[in-house]
């Protein structure tokens, strides 16, 4: 659905012309289309979000199966409360919310997976493992930076929850502490403990990783 302003005869309308028509955002109008049934609006909003989605997911839970499912279901939750959005108000906030929230209840259910069939660690299933290097490049710069990688990837990973969100959508994602605050239903002033506490355990769990000590992680929290 389009909107355009009325059409004007020339000098027939009398007095002032009207003022133009604010035009609606094409977000909005996707999520008006898509929450009356327009399939081919939703599967616009979806390729519009669907990288920085699976790019969140990705960061929270360390696994790229994982992370797609999660997308997955985070656009089926946005589709779901179509008709509850403000088709005036930005959808990436919404669906930063929702990610957060399907890759907590993925990560607790794959915690008490772990606890039941003793899992191997995900750091051992070789999905960190660098992927092949151009001959051209420097291979032990090559494999120094996939080794760096590979340490902040696991350590990332082994903070606790809502410290790894916070720190992820903050320094990743580039979003205000309002805006973190907001997709972890959280206070501004706990958003930036959360941050800060993650900072410092990253640090030490880097530097336990890079010792070999391989100090036992935070806690996980619900």
């Amino acid at each position: 659905m389009t909107t355009t302003s009325p059409a004007i005869a020339g000098d027939e309308v009398p007095g002032p012309a009207p003022a133009p028509a604010t035009p609606v955002p094409a977000t909005a109008l996707l999520v008006r289309r898509a929450a009356a049934g327009d399939h081919g609006a939703f599967e616009h909003l979806v390729r519009s979000h669907e990288r920085r989605v699976l790019a969140l997911a990705w960061r929270l839970l360390g696994d790229r199966a994982e992370a797609e499912d999660a997308a997955q279901e985070a656009f089926l939750r946005l589709y779901r409360a179509l008709g509850r959005l403000d088709p005036a108000r930005p959808v990436a906030p919404f669906l930063d919310r929702i990610t957060v929230n399907v890759c907590h209840d993925l990560g607790r259910r794959r915690t008490r997976r772990r606890e039941v069939s003793l899992e191997p660690d995900p750091d051992d299933s070789g999905q960190d493992r660098p992927a092949p290097r151009d001959d051209r490049a420097d291979p032990a710069a090559d494999a120094a930076l996939a080794e760096a990688r590979r340490l902040a990837a696991r350590a990332l990973r082994e903070l606790p929850f809502k410290q790894r969100a916070a720190l992820v959508l903050r320094e990743l994602h580039g979003l205000t502490t309002r805006e973190v605050a907001a997709a972890l239903d959280a206070t501004e002033t706990t958003v930036r403990s959360h941050i800060c506490r993650a900072r410092l355990a990253l640090r030490d769990r880097l530097a336990a990783l890079r010792s070999g000590a391989g100090a036992k992680p935070a806690k996980e929290t619900p």
